[in-house]
C-alpha cells in the first residue's frame, strides 16, 4: 500500500476472505490509520437492525477519526459526479462524496464496491487494489 492512511468503506457485509476484509483486519492489526465517514456509519446503521447490533456497530467504529465533509467537497463531488454521468460512468451521490473526501484527503480507499474502479478513471482517487 502507499500509504498508511485509509478511508474505510465496507458498507457491506463481505465474507472473511474478501481480500478487503483481509487488508483490513491487517491494517488495524498493524496499527495503521484507517479513518471512516458518518456516512458510512449512518448506512451500516440502516441496514442493521435489532439495537445490539446497533450499538455493537456504535461501539465499533468508535474507534475511527470521522471525517466530515465540508461545503467545498460537496461542490467537487456534484463536479466529479457531473463529468462521470459525461463520460458514460454512473455513481451514486454518496459515492461521489466519499470519492472526493479521500481525493482531497490523499486517502487510499478500501472498497468492495466495484463502481469506484470505474471512477478512479476519472479523478485522482487511489483505491486500494491487491498486489
Amino acid at each position: 500500500m502507499d500509504t498508511s492512511v485509509w478511508s474505510l468503506m465496507l458498507r457491506r457485509d463481505p465474507p472473511a476472505e474478501v481480500p478487503q476484509v483481509r487488508a483490513l483486519v491487517r491494517a488495524l492489526e498493524t496499527g495503521e490509520r484507517v479513518v471512516t465517514t458518518g456516512l458510512v456509519l449512518q448506512e451500516l446503521l440502516q441496514g442493521f437492525s435489532g439495537p445490539r447490533a446497533r450499538d455493537q456497530i456504535v461501539a465499533r467504529f468508535a474507534a475511527f477519526p470521522l471525517l466530515a465533509p465540508d461545503r467545498e467537497d460537496h461542490i467537487a463531488a456534484a463536479t466529479l459526479r457531473n463529468l462521470c454521468r459525461k463520460r458514460g460512468v454512473q455513481i451514486g451521490t454518496i459515492d461521489a462524496l466519499l470519492a472526493q473526501l479521500c481525493v482531497r484527503h490523499e486517502l487510499t480507499l478500501l472498497s468492495a464496491d466495484e463502481d469506484f474502479s470505474h471512477m478512479k478513471k476519472h479523478c485522482a482517487l487511489r483505491l486500494w487494489e491487491q498486489w
